[in-house]
């Protein structure tokens, strides 16, 4: 494990901090004057933190509002006095819409009056909503003024009032070039059947909206558009429309082949727009989409445009935004991020500020469930029988944690209450860290939870985590769920003998001693060791000595360790563990009395695969004289340091295909200390948010490399990728980093002030001598530089091939130090400060295939 305890000073490095600016484009823009085509910004503004007078006041007895409450108070007693005031910029003059979302449980419609800059606007029609809990939203055309605009939703003299207040949405002009690429113009579209582009009514977006679809039409009428989406799977199709005629019509929605009758109820006029989401499925690639005037429909609507939302692929926190091929691991599960599904809850972040909550969570995002009735959910894409669930809960006050449940739906039924605990979260003060809350600096706050369903649910079901009244924890952080389809518990194998018939039972007992004798006398057997499912208590190592021991799959043989003990120690020989959790009980690290979850020295030619680690000291921890060991299908949860560390003289080992997320230290690391770690390799794996250092790390050695990792979301004292002699031996062969893909990397290392980058050369006690070869890796989002070679010895031969970087909060390539560098095919762009900043007496020379710098 890395230390990090004597950190020495360095001198900041020379990037300086961007300003992350977030621009938020939306759906809906209006036009009041002649006709052109329109572009619009959304801005959400909830009512209860408005200016209020008047009587109107902020409430939150009724549950499905957004934001802290919504705004009562508009009742008779008021009339004539309540109202909502705020303001909003927009960047040009031109149409707009202020969406109204209010409750209205009077069983009639009722009006508010919209003004700007005090004048009325018009009287704001509020039809009956089903009750106080049931929300909907009108749309009021408006024209904004360039830059301020004061708006006012008033309960006047004239009004009939009594109704809540959710949300003013307001949609305003802006530039060009800035409307929402997700929306679909009905008016682009394949139009046919007497279905015609028209401009007559105000309030589209783009440059028109698609008549025709009347009753001299019926049956023939149609709009016909292409939808791409990244992967099969459950999404929706938002129709925004205007219905003049006052009462609902219908058109069908058909996606792929797949029929649907949408209902459109009415509107306030054939100037007043408003949206219905419908569920789709979507297939892998062009999916066709038409809305038709069908011979079964009402008609006689006009269409404005379509919004389509298509699923997320699998694991990816950046919808659109998927992983080249090859990289990061094949993983068992489906990653939903709870921010990409439907809440009525607020979202945290995005933020990378050390010590906040959403710098810990994956994209830097995360649901927060607060008060009784806040949900979210998400739609399965594949069959899932069993739930890996990432959250947080507060800390109790004396640090020890508390446990609290969560409602668990599926298809609108309660299914269970998942049970969580903070007691493996939070830690504070200084590094190693504690758990005295008067300490401060809290930090590492969240922790998994699994559950296996014991049932099968099928593609397209929604679940739901919900806090309900008996769920009592304040709040509950929801970053991320994994589904999978889970295997039966594996059966004893031909070559082992069952542990139950050498006296190893599952249960509360401890079964240490046990467990070392049955393995002593699998060995003698000439046979390996299995573990049938169950749960087995260890308090000490069990030791592995050229045996094997398998268990009945991740999700049913489970070693239980016992306070900061339990875990498995080669010594030496041909091993191999397979099929088992081990779930330690570590609430706090300490490098001295602490167990990893695997170590020691495991001869050759061994194999790890197949394991699930979590709440332990260390996940792998692979000592000398390790030859040729095959760690792979590793998932690695909340360590308290590493997650893998192959220390010393290990050779020819690689560790793949893994899963590794919230470490205390290095995600994965190689430590020539003593004795040089030669010719290993990290491989294909997928690591996310190492709370403390480097997502994967190589401190001296040879011959070593980092290849085909997806690495995303470091916390702090951190780069995605560090090859450095911070600790350790001095290199001494070539190391290789090729084929990586870093996602909001790099950090600020708060011992020196320094601005990490996330992809890091550093020669700190030795110079870098040999060749470090950084082939074809891609750097996306870093929050400081994209590549730094820093200091303070030099650096003499670096040689960068084909490196893209696409966006930086500081410079694309950053050099403080001597020496020199190659660099061919490198590519920058969108970075914050200048693409290239040398200093050091560094030499860069250019080769081919270079731009942006």
């Amino acid at each position: 494990m890395s230390t990090h305890r004597t950190a020495r000073f360095r001198k900041p490095t020379a990037a300086i901090t961007a300003a992350m600016l977030l621009a938020l484009t939306g759906a809906v823009s209006y036009s009041l004057a002649e006709p052109t085509p329109a572009y619009a910004a959304t801005t959400t503004l909830q009512a209860e933190s408005t200016t209020l007078s008047g009587g109107a006041v902020a409430e939150q007895e009724h549950s499905g509002y957004t934001g802290s409450g919504y705004v009562g108070g508009l009742t008779d007693r008021n009339k004539g006095n309540a109202s909502i005031t705020t303001s909003v910029q927009s960047a040009q003059a031109g149409g707009g819409s202020v969406a109204v979302r209010y409750a209205n449980g009077t069983g009639s419609t009722k009006t508010l009056t919209l003004l700007l800059a005090g004048a009325k606007v018009s009287q704001v029609s509020l039809p009956a909503t089903s009750g106080w809990a049931a929300w909907s939203t009108v749309d009021v055309p408006v024209t904004l003024a360039k830059g301020t605009n004061n708006l006012a939703l008033a309960f006047t003299s004239s009004d009939s009032g009594n109704i809540n207040v959710d949300s003013l949405t307001v949609n305003t002009p802006d530039v060009p070039g800035t409307a929402d690429p997700s929306i679909l113009e009905a008016e682009s579209a394949a139009l046919s059947g007497g279905a015609v582009a028209e401009r007559e009514h105000v309030g589209y977006t783009g440059t028109g909206y698609v008549g025709g679809l009347t009753d001299h039409n019926k049956g023939n009428a149609s709009i016909t558009t292409r939808v791409q989406s990244a992967q099969a799977g459950g999404g929706s199709v938002a129709v925004r429309y205007a219905n003049g005629t006052g009462s609902s019509k219908t058109l069908t929605l058909s996606v792929g082949g797949a029929a649907t009758q949408v209902t459109l109820p009415a509107t306030n006029g054939w100037a007043a727009w408003s949206t219905v989401d419908v569920p789709v499925a979507f297939a892998a690639g062009t999916n066709n989409l038409a809305l038709a005037f069908t011979s079964s429909d009402s008609g006689n609507v006009n269409v404005d445009h379509f919004k389509a939302t298509t699923p997320a692929g699998p694991g990816d926190p950046d919808p659109g935004d998927p992983d080249p091929s090859g990289v990061g691991a094949t993983l068992p599960f489906t990653a939903y991020e709870a921010e990409g599904g439907r809440t009525n809850a607020s979202t945290i972040g995005p933020d990378r500020t050390y010590l906040t909550e959403a710098s810990e969570a994956s994209g830097r995002k995360a649901v927060k469930l607060a008060r009784t009735g806040d949900f979210v959910e998400i739609t399965l894409t594949e069959p899932a029988n069993a739930i890996n669930l990432r959250y947080s809960l507060p800390d109790s006050s004396d640090g020890r944690g508390i446990d609290a449940s969560l409602s668990l739906y599926a298809g609108g039924k309660e299914l269970t209450d998942l049970r969580l605990t903070s007691r493996y979260a939070w830690v504070y003060g200084e590094y190693p860290y504690t758990n005295i809350p008067g300490q401060g600096k809290a930090h590492r706050f969240f922790d998994d939870t699994r559950l296996h369903l014991g049932q099968t649910l099928p593609a397209g079901t929604v679940l739901r985590l919900q806090k309900d009244a008996a769920d009592t924890a304040a709040f509950y952080t929801v970053d991320l769920l994994e589904a999978e389809q889970a295997s039966a518990a594996g059966t004893l194998p031909s070559g082992y003998v069952s542990a139950r018939d050498l006296g190893v039972a599952p249960g509360g007992q401890d079964v240490t001693s046990a467990l070392n004798n049955a393995l002593t006398q699998a060995k003698n057997q000439g046979k390996g060791l299995f573990l049938p499912a169950g749960t087995y208590t260890i308090s000490d190592h069990v030791n592995l000595v050229g045996v094997k021991l398998r268990g009945a799959g991740v999700w049913h043989t489970i070693l239980r360790g016992t306070g900061l003990k339990g875990g498995l120690l080669a010594k030496g020989g041909t091993s191999t563990v397979e099929d088992l959790m081990i779930d330690g009980q570590n609430t706090v690290r300490d490098d001295a009395a602490g167990h990893a979850a695997i170590e020691g020295d495991f001869g050759t030619d061994s194999v790890i695969r197949n394991v699930w680690i979590q709440h332990t000291k260390v996940g792998l921890w692979v000592t000398a004289s390790t030859n040729g060991l095959k760690a792979s299908d590793l998932r690695i949860r909340n360590t308290y340091a590493d997650g893998v560390n192959l220390r010393g003289n290990v050779q020819n080992t690689v560790v793949s295909n893994s899963s590794i997320r919230g470490t205390g230290d290095d995600a994965m690391a190689m430590w020539s200390d003593p004795g040089a770690v030669r010719n290993s390799a990290f491989r294909n794996n997928t690591i996310q948010l190492p709370t403390l250092a480097n997502g994967a790390a190589v401190y001296g050695g040879s011959g070593n490399s980092v290849e085909n990792n997806l690495i995303s979301d470091t916390v702090t004292s951190a780069a995605g990728i560090s090859v450095s002699t911070r600790f350790g031996e001095p290199f001494t062969g070539t190391t290789t980093v090729s084929g990586n893909v870093l996602r909001r990397t790099g950090s600020l290392e708060p011992n020196w002030n320094a601005q990490l980058g996330a992809l890091w050369v550093y020669a700190d006690r030795h110079e870098i001598t040999q060749p470090i070869v950084l082939k074809d890796n891609l750097i996306e989002d870093s929050t400081y530089s994209g590549l730094l070679v820093s200091w303070e010895k030099q650096v003499t031969d670096l040689r960068v091939d084909g490196l893209t970087i696409n966006k930086t909060g500081a410079h694309g390539i950053e050099v403080f130090a001597a020496g020199k560098g190659a660099f061919s095919n490198t590519k920058i762009t969108g970075t914050a400060d200048t693409a290239l900043d040398v200093a050091g007496g560094f030499t860069v020379q250019r080769g081919n295939g270079n731009s942006g710098w």
